[in-house]
Order: C-alpha cells, then structure tokens, then sequence
C-alpha cells in the first residue's frame, strides 16, 4: 500500500471514530431527562374561593370547537385549559365584576367566564381566541 494511500486509511478511520463518538454523546444526551417542573406556587384565599366558580368539563363553542377545562388535582386552584391541541395552566385572578378570570401569564392566555357564556383571549395581542363557548350550566 502507498504513503498516499495509507494517509488516506488514516483520514477515513478518523473521521469515521469521529463521527462514531459523536453519535455516542447523541444518544446519551437523548436518554437525560428533562428537569423537573418548577412547583406551582400557593393561592391567595381570595384566588381560591374564585377558584370554586369555575366551571370544569367540556364546554362547545362557536365554529364548533371545544375547549377542555379541568382542575389540576396537584393543586388547588390551578386549571388547566386545553384548546386545539395547546394546553395552557391557568390561576383565577381577582376581578371588580364578579366574572371569573384565569390566567396563564407565561402564554398571555386569559379564560373569562360569565353568565351565560366563557372565551378564551390571547391577552397580549388583545383578541379572542375562541368565543361563546358554553358550559351545560350555563345553557338558557
């Protein structure tokens, strides 16, 4: 075998341990786990007692969509809302009107709920994601 061609064997198991090595460390950092969520932090007494309000369930909507409320039973207080296919994790916030308000500061997402309908808004744009969505309860 030539100089050359030996150089070439050389350059060729090289990159080839390279990229074995790097394949490797792929797998290992795929098995790590994601940390642990941060614990969700306590209510207000005021926060909770809105919480109480809330209606949980399936609720129908305009356009035919649906949104999902659901108490996190982790937590007392904590919601949490799904709507195509996003979930977002909501608290009650206080409100001067009597309607219920939860939040989700971190999406922007904010869930009204009065009488007789709820809708959930995308807060930082000002505008509503999903309207007169319907609880059983709440149905004239």
């Amino acid at each position: 075998m030539s100089q050359t061609s030996k150089t070439a064997v050389r350059s060729l198991a090289a990159v080839l341990i390279g990229v074995s090595c790097a394949l490797s460390a792929g797998s290992a950092l795929a098995v790590k786990k994601a940390p642990a969520p941060a614990p969700l932090a306590d209510l207000s007494e005021e926060q909770i007692a809105n919480a109480e309000r809330v209606l949980t369930g399936p609720q129908q909507c305009e356009f035919k969509q649906t949104i999902k409320v659901e108490s996190v039973p982790e937590k007392a207080g904590y919601f949490r809302i799904q709507h195509k296919g996003k979930k977002y994790l909501l608290v009650p916030e206080p409100t001067t009107t009597g309607a219920v308000r939860l939040e989700d500061k971190k999406a922007g997402v904010v869930w009204l709920q009065i009488a007789n309908k709820s809708m959930l808004m995308n807060a930082k744009i000002g505008q509503r994601m999903v309207d007169e969505c319907v609880h059983p309860t709440q149905k004239v």
